[in-house]
């Protein structure tokens, strides 16, 4: 798990140093070519312009997304929220959360896990699911912590499982979590993580 997190962090930083700066430049160059040509020339090059300017915006989300800096700096809570924020702005799906205010303290690793099963968990829904609502919940657990992603719509039937699925049900046992998915009694899909907490953690070391 430390592998792959270097390498997205890698390709996060590769892609805001050289992608985003490339794309700067070009947007400074269109401008300086449109402020120079005639009116109907001006108006093609301004839609170029605004493709460019949405090109940026994407690979600057995307290197966000591979490295979820505002985790290391302000902590799982804090990244869950502008997780959950970016998900409703960009695909207008609503998103109802809820973090209990006593949760237990998580290792790194183990709120990095959480992290991107909420973040596959999401993404799954906006891209699959149908849904208009999805829950996320995050909850204290007699373990220690409970994630808990809940949508509307149309579940997951008999299809296969995608990668996101995949990759949560890999990353679950290196922290040594309980993963489910699947329908919500509801209707809809259900994803469930169970982590222990860091004290817990500690005494199993011990």
């Amino acid at each position: 798990m430390s592998a792959q997190e270097s390498e997205r962090r890698r390709i996060a930083q590769e892609l805001h140093d050289e992608v985003g700066q490339s794309l700067t430049a070009v947007l400074l160059r269109l401008k300086r070519v449109m402020d120079q040509s005639p009116g109907p020339m001006r108006d093609e090059l301004r839609q170029v312009q605004e493709t460019t300017r949405s090109t940026l915006g994407e690979i600057r989300r995307i290197a966000r997304r591979l490295r979820p800096g505002v985790l290391e700096e302000l902590g799982l809570v804090s990244a869950l929220k502008s997780l959950v924020h970016e998900i409703s702005e960009r695909a207008g799906l609503t998103v109802r959360r809820a973090f209990d205010k006593d949760v237990p303290a998580l290792d790194a690793e183990t709120e990095l896990v959480v992290y991107r099963v909420a973040q596959e968990g999401l993404t799954n829904t906006v891209r699959q699911a149908g849904a208009s609502q999805v829950d996320l919940v995050l909850r204290a657990h007699p373990e220690g912590a409970e994630l808990c992603i809940r949508d509307d719509g149309r579940g997951i039937g008999d299809s296969a499982e995608g990668a996101g699925i995949r990759g949560m049900r890999e990353r679950a046992p290196l922290v040594g979590a309980d993963l489910t998915v699947g329908p919500a009694p509801e209707g809809g899909t259900a994803v469930r993580l169970v982590v222990r907490a860091a004290a817990a953690q500690g005494e199993d070391r011990g």
